[in-house]
C-alpha cells in the first residue's frame, strides 16, 4: 500500500484522523469537491447535515473506485461545511460512520474541517474532497 498514516509522537492523537500521510506512490488522483449529489444530479438529505455527509463520502468513494483507488490510498481530505458550529459534530460524526459501514473502511487521512458561509449550490450543507496516492 503506498500511503502510511501516522499520529507522531509531538502531536496530539485524533480520534477521526491521522496527523501525517507518507506517500510512497507514483499515480496521484485528485477528487473535486463532492456535494450531496446522487447520480441524477438529485441533493441527498436536504437540510441533513448527517445524510448530506454521508452522501459525499459515498461519492468520493465512487470517485476514487473509478480510479481504481479506495479510501485506503487516501492521503488528505478537505471538508467545507456551511454554517459549521463545533456542536454540528456529532451530526458529522454519524454521517462519516454510516459512509465508513457501507464502504467498509475507516477514513483516517490527515483531514481539515473548515467552515463556510456557503457553498456554491444553495441547500447544499457539506463538500468533500480528497487527494489520494496509488503505485
Amino acid at each position: 500500500m503506498p500511503v502510511t498514516l501516522m499520529n507522531p509522537a509531538g502531536l496530539p492523537e485524533i480520534d477521526v484522523y491521522r496527523q501525517v500521510a507518507i506517500a510512497t506512490g507514483s499515480k496521484q488522483i485528485f477528487v473535486a469537491g463532492q456535494v450531496s449529489w446522487d447520480a441524477d444530479g438529485v441533493t441527498v438529505g436536504e437540510g441533513d447535515l448527517t445524510a448530506q455527509v454521508e452522501q459525499c463520502y459515498l461519492n468520493v468513494g465512487t470517485a476514487l473506485a473509478a480510479a481504481g483507488a479506495s479510501f485506503d490510498d487516501v492521503t488528505r481530505l478537505t471538508v467545507y461545511v456551511a454554517g459549521w458550529t463545533p456542536e454540528k459534530m456529532p451530526l458529522f460524526l454519524e454521517g462519516v460512520a454510516r459512509a465508513s459501514a457501507k464502504l467498509g473502511v475507516t477514513p483516517l487521512p490527515p483531514a481539515t474541517l473548515l467552515g463556510v458561509a456557503a457553498l456554491a449550490i444553495a441547500g447544499h450543507l457539506v463538500e468533500v474532497e480528497a487527494t489520494a496516492v496509488l503505485d
